[in-house]
């Protein structure tokens, strides 16, 4: 039984590390959470006309409800809009989760919405220079939504790259509440991405047109739900599973279905069994704790996820007092095995994994092989092997859930501990005279772990995809691609270059990327250094390179170093303005407010 299994020692090392780490902040966290709580439903310290307010718009009976102090309220906070299709099955959410509450005897009330941007329209463009921070005002809109002194509990209604880190934070800022993720499901199969990412780099090279690359764009994303590929949304999902948030086989239950109505119900239920009034009091300021977080940094590895949340999972942690670093990730990606492939790492999309064995199969398998803490709080309930059984519906329409799969339904895409794709996890950090880094592995072929080349230096993507469509890019070359930190532009996702950079590598150059930007949970085949810290806009190495230093990158032996003497060279300043248009002009406070990539890139 995993109850009996012993955590593998460099998993207990690196949290007892980070519980010592963490202990002066983590203490007052616990402080300030634990003073807000409150033995009865929060509105009953609100004055009459408060609470008049509070409920002025409700029906009869939750005004009865809510007008006594017995019975508790739960606030539903929503990223949903109908342009994204991640959250378009959000918007009937509300009433199911509302009619599940009241039939349990509770209140749900919509609090609040957050905005909601999608990294895959704004690739390229200005926009996505909002991105990152998009998530701070997450977090705030989340914290204005929460504000009111209503609500003993929250329903957190979120999919996508930073919305859920952003409502997660938000949700901690009011750790004494009890707290559910709801997610929405992947949208069915489309274009393999394989076949997607092919038609991307024949565009690259000129080989067919807009039409014939819209083509393939629209049958891969074709319908309600997320995106298929196991980039940030999907590694989302996975996280909020792993770390108890979600409910057990909730995060790849596809949108429209009655187990998927069903869930949505029940995790209202759930979360009203978890209020203060209900005499077992679950709030998730405690329930995200120092293993928890190493549970979430173990699963990332195992599953070769999305770099971006070596800055979510730093924020994340940071918002519930937990002072997680890059070198927690390094120690625990020596000793975490690659259990999944799924594209941009294999051929299998989040549906495939879902259908052979998908989480239920993946937390058993780490459990045994001690890699995850069972001895946790969740949404199911005490202990993680909660997390090894599957929703199904009984006959008579109930939910239930039953023992999960004990083997993997296609070794191809999920395997087990004892017999992984490789032997530790696809993030791997970079340090060397160049500054510290992050590099995601698990797609990138082993004689590629090693590059070392002439820099060629761009201020932004555009000036590297000018110059390839011109063809200067010859021959043997490092892409230093700069001034894309978070204080420089926001640190937008750069995800348009890989296209280039793979037909590059494809006609037998050895290509990297050294960029203080980020690449996307997508980020494929090609060597990419990311997140480089200090970034160039602070006068960081990166600042002081010059076409033709020579740049070695080695993921073998993680470092990442200039072959040149940069001694006496003046740092040179960005060539492209990004200050303002499409809205940015409204980020300055942020962009010279924000810490850097190594504490999460936020400004809160």
């Amino acid at each position: 039984m995993t109850a009996h299994v012993e955590v593998h020692p460099v998993v207990a090392e690196v949290t007892r590390r980070l519980a010592e780490r963490s202990a002066d902040g983590r203490a007052a966290y616990l402080e300030r959470i634990r003073a807000a709580a409150s033995e009865g439903p929060a509105r009953s310290s609100l004055g009459c006309a408060n609470l008049a307010h509070g409920f002025a718009a409700c029906g009869v009976s939750d005004k009865l409800k809510l007008s006594g102090e017995v019975t508790p309220n739960l606030a539903i906070v929503s990223a949903y809009n109908d342009m994204l299709s991640a959250h378009q099955p959000l918007k009937d959410y509300p009433d199911l989760i509302k009619s599940a509450v009241s039939e349990a005897g509770g209140v749900a009330q919509f609090a609040g919405g957050v905005p909601a941007m999608c990294d895959g329209i704004t690739q390229g463009r200005a926009g996505m220079e909002l991105s990152l921070f998009s998530r701070d005002v997450i977090a705030m809109s989340s914290a204005v939504a929460l504000s009111h002194d209503m609500f003993d509990g929250a329903l957190m209604l979120g999919v996508c790259d930073k919305i859920v880190p952003g409502l997660l934070i938000g949700a901690l800022s009011f750790g004494h509440l009890p707290v559910a993720f709801v997610p929405a499901g992947p949208m069915p199969s489309g274009l393999p991405n394989r076949d997607k990412a092919k038609v991307r780099q024949q565009h690259a090279e000129g080989q067919v047109g807009r039409r014939e690359l819209l083509q393939a764009e629209s049958a891969a994303y074709h319908a309600p739900g997320t995106c298929t590929f196991y980039g940030t949304a999907n590694s989302n999902q996975m996280l909020m599973e792993v770390m108890g948030l979600h409910l057990a086989g909730a995060s790849f239950e596809p949108p429209g279905t009655p187990l998927r109505e069903a869930l949505t119900g029940e995790a209202g239920r759930r979360v009203l069994g978890h209020t203060a009034v209900s005499g077992h009091h679950v709030p998730v300021g405690e329930q995200i704790d120092e293993r928890a977080v190493v549970n979430a940094v173990v699963a990332l590895l195992a599953t070769g996820g999305s770099s971006n949340h070596t800055l979510h999972l730093v924020a994340m942690a940071r918002a519930a007092g937990i002072e997680l670093t890059w070198d927690d990730f390094a120690a625990l990606s020596d000793v975490v095995p690659l259990l999944t492939r799924m594209y941009p790492n294999g051929a299998a999309d989040v549906n495939q994994f879902h259908q052979v064995g998908g989480m239920a199969y993946l937390i058993g398998s780490l459990l045994d092989a001690g890699l995850l803490h069972e001895d946790v709080d969740t949404v199911m309930g005490r202990g993680l092997s909660q997390y090894r059984r599957v929703p199904q519906l009984t006959e008579d329409g109930s939910l239930t859930w039953v023992d999960g799969p004990v083997e993997s339904g296609d070794k191809d895409v999920l395997r087990g501990a004892e017999d992984p794709f490789a032997p530790d996890g696809g993030l791997r950090m970079l340090e060397g005279n160049l500054g510290r880094a992050v590099i995601k592995v698990s797609a990138v072929a082993s004689e590629r772990h090693v590059v070392e080349a002439p820099a060629r230096v761009f201020d932004d993507q555009a000036q590297l995809q000018e110059a390839f469509a011109a063809g200067e890019l010859t021959g043997d070359l490092v892409a230093v691609v700069r001034f894309q930190g978070p204080s420089a532009n926001g640190m937008p996702e750069l995800h348009k270059l890989t296209p280039s950079l793979g037909v590059l590598q494809d006609r037998g150059q050895k290509v990297a990327l050294v960029t203080d930007g980020r690449m996307s949970g997508a980020s494929g085949k090609v060597p990419a250094a990311i997140h480089v810290s200090p970034e160039a806009g602070h006068d960081g190495p990166l600042a002081y390179v010059r076409d033709g230093d020579q740049v070695r990158l080695d993921a073998s032996e993680g470092t990442l170093d200039v072959l040149a003497d940069l001694s006496g060279r003046e740092a040179a300043r960005p060539s492209v303005d990004s200050s303002a248009g499409t809205g940015r002009e409204l980020f300055a406070a942020l962009r010279g407010a924000v810490g850097p990539a190594e504490t999460g890139a936020g400004v809160l």
